[in-house]
């Protein structure tokens, strides 16, 4: 078998699919994205063609290797979302030649169902705690919010008491054993951030994510000293390497690695692999299309330590099309009592509508994330 053509679709909401096809008849899909950053990232995807045209698709470790090292210039997040997409296609080649989700060639999976939250508010969180009690109400065990709009290094603490009462009004909708994560959204500095972690600590979160951005991963031995909510990180991470730092550090309890930000199901499952060791958990990003997900859940069935899935139906996003309308089959991802089930249909476990693809990539998008200024006119972090 070889790899005779791969084509990218750029189809609303934001997100890419690539589509690797072979002489043999067999197809694969992935999604390589960065939201904001699709046609830069489809651009990747042909560059690296060059390379993969006429080779073997069940080579997928080496052919990992060869888009990751042979280019001199490696991550970073075009580059690694590029492999990502075209690493999940390739899983999805084989599992489909071998008649086998990907999970069952990686060695078995080790649970059948993951738990879930829902996303709730939007980039400016508002109505939480109602949004909140209706999604517990569809089943759904665990919600996530932003915390807090734009915040300054040092900020007033009028902004700090509107994000403590949000969260305050969630716990009191929905009681004291629903899960509730609290995104910072590198929005925080650490200053306030320390201020945030403390005045969150009576509600029992389930993690507060990303208190200060990645690259200041330093600050989080002085935040986690004002709170004991477990601490999540990692979604603007891209490889095994970038976790690596943050893994020896100690201060983070739950990696957020995105696998189709960080080099495909091969990568992400060794990034996760490295955190077992260090008795971290996973919670794998992904508030992105069908399949993303899908790839995801080959992953939560093999990585021990994934305890919960980010899942992007009904996510303020997604406006023009959601998450199940490019497959042929919906129901493959079950929602049950909070929880989604572990497709078990060859490759990735999905069926995506061609023809739709086509016709919404038709349509296309152009989407970006908004900017937003201080009110004294800089440039605040999204």
């Amino acid at each position: 078998m070889k790899i005779t053509a791969l084509h990218t679709y750029m189809v609303p909401p934001r997100w890419l699919f690539l589509k690797i096809e072979t002489d043999e008849g067999i197809a694969g899909w992935g999604e390589p994205v960065v939201e904001g950053r699709a046609a830069t990232v489809a651009a990747m995807v042909e560059e690296l063609s060059d390379y993969l045209i006429g080779k073997d698709p069940f080579m997928i470790e080496d052919h990992w290797n060869v888009m990751y090292r042979a280019g001199f210039y490696r991550g970073g997040a075009i580059h690694m979302s590029a492999i990502a997409g075209i690493d999940q296609a390739l899983w999805d080649i084989k599992g489909k030649a071998f008649g086998m989700p990907v999970w069952q060639l990686l060695g078995g999976r080790c649970r059948d169902r993951i738990r879930v939250y829902s996303w709730i508010g939007g980039d400016r969180p508002a109505d939480t705690a109602r949004a909140a009690q209706d999604v517990v109400a569809r089943g759904f065990t665990a919600v996530k919010m932003n915390g807090t709009e734009e915040m300054q290094f040092i900020d007033s603490h009028e902004k700090v008491d509107a994000a403590i009462a949000r969260v305050a009004a969630i716990r009191d909708a929905v009681g004291p054993y629903i899960g509730i994560g609290v995104d910072f959204h590198g929005r925080v500095h650490k200053p306030m951030a320390k201020v945030l972690a403390r005045e969150l600590q009576p509600f029992d979160l389930m993690f507060i994510e990303e208190p200060v951005l990645s690259e200041n991963f330093d600050a989080l031995p002085e935040i986690t000293a004002h709170c004991s909510a477990p601490i999540a990180l990692g979604e603007r991470l891209f490889s095994r390497w970038d976790f690596k730092k943050i893994l020896e550090q100690g201060c983070v309890d739950i990696i957020q690695p995105d696998p189709s930000h960080s080099g495909g199901i091969t990568e992400t499952r060794k990034i996760a692999a490295m955190a077992e060791a260090y008795d971290v958990a996973v919670a794998l990003h992904c508030p992105l299309g069908p399949i993303a997900l899908a790839a995801n859940l080959q992953l939560d069935a093999l990585c021990y330590n994934a305890f919960i899935q980010e899942q992007s139906l009904g996510i303020h996003y997604n406006k023009s099309n959601d998450l199940l309308d490019y497959v042929n089959d919906p129901s493959v991802f079950s929602y049950v009592d909070g929880t989604v089930a572990i497709p078990d249909g060859p490759g990735l476990g999905i069926e995506i509508n061609e023809d739709y693809v086509r016709e919404k990539a038709a349509e296309g998008h152009r989407w970006r994330n908004p900017v937003w200024r201080h009110a004294d006119g800089s440039v605040a972090e999204w």
